[in-house]
């Protein structure tokens, strides 16, 4: 397979890898970039194990609860001047509350249903569209329910580029609901814990870091061990209840969820623009498009 630019512009920005390294890589692994991610991070030249896309397309996320039920969305637009418009921001206030009223399984399904004014959501898109100049998109949302004796922890980030909606049980304290959620803002755990993280992940975790570390010339009689050490810090890494609490770093967030006599049951944690690309505008042409408008 042809090994494009993009191709090792992408792997460069997902490992911090060089580009040589990078090149590489893609053509030992024949293009495949999760394969190439690995062969970097086996021969310890990825500086960051990670591979969340970059993240680029503006827009806000919001949350709203009433009662026992909540939702946290996410609404596009395409550049941050209309993000922060008061005519975007009651848009995403009023399908806030059009969505927990009428809960809605899915996008495609909101965008069909009535609301209030009579228009559907779809055409009430459309005609802030038509107001603002930039096409404006509903992206996601999720609605979440809890228990009389439970909290909903809702914090928002830099005035809504991460959103984060946490439910707990057992508690009715929203504040440590929310010390939960402003962590997850912070250390972006992919999983509340560890029984929720597959075992094709956990044995293509394990796979690499045991090729890591023989070649890093460690004996084989230790490496099973050495692997199994350095699976704990993965779990650490991306579930919540096993990373150190942001206010109290001597203490685990489910140590400090449990001393409330509680359990965290949903996590949904929304970054503006995840895994979208932007439009390849630079900031000075971003200022003359809306000059001009």
């Amino acid at each position: 397979m042809a090994i494009t630019a993009q191709m090792v512009k992408e792997l460069r920005e997902k490992t911090g890898a060089g580009m040589m390294d990078c090149k590489k890589a893609l053509t030992e692994t024949d293009g495949d970039m999760e394969k190439a991610i690995d062969f970097l991070r086996e021969k310890g030249m990825a500086k960051a194990a990670k591979k969340s896309d970059r993240i680029a397309a503006e827009g806000t996320t919001f949350i709203k609860s009433e009662g026992n039920n909540a939702v946290i969305l996410e609404v596009n637009s395409e550049t941050d001047f209309v993000a922060k418009n008061e005519g975007f921001q009651a848009l995403v206030k009023e399908l806030a509350d059009h969505l927990l009223a009428k809960k809605p399984a899915n996008v495609e399904e909101a965008l069909e249903q009535k609301m209030d004014n009579g228009q559907t959501v779809g055409d009430f898109i459309n005609e802030a569209i038509a107001k603002i100049g930039e096409k404006l998109t509903l992206r996601r949302f999720e609605i979440k329910t809890k228990s009389d004796n439970g909290a909903f922890g809702e914090y928002l980030h830099m005035g809504g580029r991460i959103g984060v909606l946490t439910v707990l049980e057992g508690t009715t304290d929203a504040s440590v609901a929310k010390d939960v959620a402003m962590h997850a803002a912070a250390l972006n755990p992919k999983y509340i814990s560890r029984d929720a993280v597959s075992e094709e992940e956990v044995a293509r975790e394990r796979e690499v870091l045991t090729q890591q570390a023989l070649n890093e010339g460690k004996p084989e009689n230790i490496v099973a061990k050495m692997v199994e050490g350095r699976i704990g810090k993965f779990f650490e890494e991306i579930c919540l209840v096993d990373q150190s609490f942001v206010k109290n770093p001597d203490e685990k967030v489910g140590k400090f969820v449990q001393s409330k006599g509680a359990e965290i049951t949903d996590l949904v944690r929304y970054e503006v623009g995840e895994g979208l690309e932007k439009r390849q505008d630079n900031f000075a042409e971003e200022v003359m498009n809306q000059v001009k408008k």
